[in-house]
Parts: C-alpha cells; sequence; structure tokens
C-alpha cells in the first residue's frame, strides 16, 4: 500500500486519507492503485458500512492528477499516461457504482482528479476552503474522470459554463448546483469525522443524521445571480457562437467570460463542448469508455503539450495554440478523437461493481 494514501478501517468506517499534501494532495498511478485495492477490499466486508475519504493538509482535497508524468510519457509514447487514465477511469467507476454510502470531505482545493474521486460518491461534503474546478482547457484538455457525465447533469448550462471557461466554485455554489450534498464548516470536519468512526452505522439513517447534524448553511450562492446569463450564453453546440453571444451582451459578467475563454485552447473548447453534449445521454460507463478515447488521442495532438508547457513546466501562462482560433479547429478533426481505440486500448472495468 502506498504511503501516498493512509487507508484504514476505523469503527466501522473504511477510511482513505490522501497524503500528499505538498503537492496538494494530487493523484499519482501508486494512490490510484491503493485506493481502488481498498475500496475493493472493503466493497463486501460487512463491518465496513461506509467509506469517508479526505485529503492531509489545509489547502487541497486533490489538485487533480500527475499532470507532468501525463506530459512526459505522451513525448515517449503514452503508454504511462495510458495505463494512468484507464486505472483511473476504472477507479471513478468503482466509486460511481459502490454499494455503500462514500463520503468526500472536498475542503479545499479539488480539481480534475479530485472531483473525480469526490462527485460519483453518494455524499460531497463541502467546507469553508472548497474550491472547485475543472480547469482542463486550460492546458489544452477536457474534463475527464467523468466530468463528461456529471456537469450536462447540472441544471442548464451550469455544465458548459464551468467545463469550457474552468469556473471556480466555492462551498455555496457547490451546494446551489448539486455538486455537493453538504456543507459542514472546515472547523467541525474533525467532529465530524470523530462522529462517523464511532457511530454504530447499522441502520443506514444513522448516517444521514450525522451528516445533517454537522451541516451548516454555506450562505448564498452567486449563481444566483448569473444563472440566467449562464444559460442564455451556452446553449447549443456552437463554441463561436457561444463566444458571440458572451462577447455582445456587454456586462462585466459576461466579459470576464469572453476574455477567459480567449485564453483556452479551441481545439480543447469545441472538444469539452462536444464531449458534454455527447455525454448527457450516455451511460456512466459508456461515458468513461468515451472519456478514455479522448484522453488518449489528446496525447496525439498539440495542444495538451503546449498547455502543460506553459502552465506546469516554463509557467510563462502564454501558450501558442494550434489551431489558434475556433475558426481554424475543424469538426471532422474533433469527431476522429471520439473513434474507438484498438481493441486492447479500450477502457476495461474490473467486473466488480454493477
Amino acid at each position: 500500500m502506498s504511503d501516498e494514501i493512509i487507508a484504514r478501517k476505523v469503527g466501522q468506517i473504511g477510511r482513505i486519507t490522501l497524503n500528499r499534501p505538498k503537492a496538494l494532495n494530487a493523484l499519482s498511478m501508486d494512490m490510484v492503485t491503493a485506493m481502488t485495492s481498498a475500496l475493493l477490499a472493503w466493497k463486501d466486508d460487512d463491518s465496513v458500512k461506509a467509506i469517508v475519504v479526505d485529503g492531509e493538509g489545509d489547502k487541497g482535497f486533490c489538485a487533480g492528477g500527475d499532470i507532468r508524468m501525463l506530459h512526459d510519457s505522451g513525448k515517449a509514447g503514452g503508454a504511462e499516461a495510458w495505463r494512468f487514465w484507464h486505472d483511473e477511469y476504472q477507479l471513478n467507476t468503482l466509486i460511481k457504482h459502490y454499494p455503500k454510502p462514500y463520503v468526500a470531505l472536498i475542503d479545499g482545493i479539488t480539481m480534475g482528479g479530485g472531483v473525480g474521486i469526490s462527485v460519483h460518491g453518494s455524499h460531497r461534503v463541502a467546507g469553508d476552503r472548497t474550491m472547485l474546478a475543472m480547469p482542463e482547457t486550460g492546458i489544452g484538455f477536457f474534463p475527464d474522470v467523468g466530468g463528461t457525465y456529471f456537469l450536462p447533469r447540472l441544471a442548464g448550462e451550469i455544465g458548459m459554463w464551468m467545463g469550457l471557461t474552468g469556473a471556480r466554485l466555492k462551498a455555496p455554489d457547490c451546494v446551489a448546483t448539486g455538486i455537493a450534498t453538504h456543507y459542514t464548516p472546515s472547523a467541525e470536519l474533525p467532529a465530524l469525522i470523530t462522529a462517523l468512526e464511532s457511530a454504530d452505522l447499522s441502520d443506514g439513517e444513522r448516517l444521514e443524521i450525522i451528516l445533517e447534524e454537522h451541516s451548516g448553511d454555506p450562505g448564498d450562492s452567486d449563481l444566483a445571480m448569473t444563472r440566467g446569463l449562464i444559460d442564455a450564453a451556452f446553449t447549443g453546440n456552437d463554441v463561436a457562437a457561444m463566444v458571440a453571444r458572451i462577447s455582445d451582451a456587454g456586462d462585466v459578467w459576461s466579459q470576464k467570460q469572453a476574455k477567459i475563454i480567449a485564453t483556452k485552447s479551441p481545439t480543447a473548447l469545441k472538444l469539452t463542448c462536444a464531449a458534454i453534449r455527447s455525454g448527457a445521454d450516455k451511460s456512466f460507463k459508456e461515458v468513461m469508455r468515451q472519456e478514455l478515447r479522448l484522453s488518449t488521442r489528446c496525447l496525439g495532438g498539440v495542444d495538451f503539450y503546449e498547455g502543460v508547457r506553459a502552465v506546469i513546466i516554463d509557467k510563462d501562462n502564454t501558450p501558442n495554440w494550434s489551431p489558434a482560433t475556433l475558426d481554424g479547429v475543424d469538426d471532422a478533426m474533433i469527431e476522429a478523437y471520439f473513434k474507438p481505440l484498438a481493441a486492447e486500448q479500450e477502457l476495461t472495468f474490473l467486473g466488480d461493481e454493477t
């Protein structure tokens, strides 16, 4: 078991703590493997009634995946990157179909891979430090780890807005969208964990009662004011039309969104839009299989490497996207991302989840 994951049984709880605080608990391959092993072991263990997952340190629940490794692997042929995504998506699917309550304490930065190991669980508890986002279009990628499943299932066009802009949601926003099922003040989270660890959870309602007892009011979400603008701007399947509507709107919020989208990869924007629309009527497994196709194909493009260079490696934040404009991104090129992989590369499932 990796020391980057602390997995143990406490009372009737299977406890998983992500233990890479200096890296904001970003997921490594060892962490994915260790989490999967623990969850499979506890799945049929009658002494474990629920799972509780948190992150070590005050800053991050989980800031994503090992982007640098994915970049370097892609440059070297992609085998390690493909294996990471394949196993990570297996883990996401295991969590989605897990037969026991799965409580993720998303207090702190929760991005990308961190969303993948939380949002698909049965319970997501936001705290004061919660800052959740799917920022992948900024590195020439798309919101994977089941992002193209949960984003289109949010109300209106909130999911499209989040996917294209990488919008950052605080605790009130997470509760308002349903991404979080509960809010607990950060200072109260240790008491919540203690209560869960010491409880008799044989009665299924006990867990719900404990979560409610430690829940509070996160305050008002800004989405109450911007929801109408979001839905008007991000409707349809044409990213260029969305950008035009935002640019024409003239209000301060829309001007800000236009500036943000202008910094993103045009290819990633079109790919994200297509994937979110495609994921709206697919099963979770169908979406995950599709996402592995898209991820693997991103290794054969340009923008993922350029985005990681600009944000992670050189940190100049001035990526040179190719093509540089939405008009330059051919629809046929986007469609090619969705084609099946070679049979041996397609996503396989663990066979345990239903």
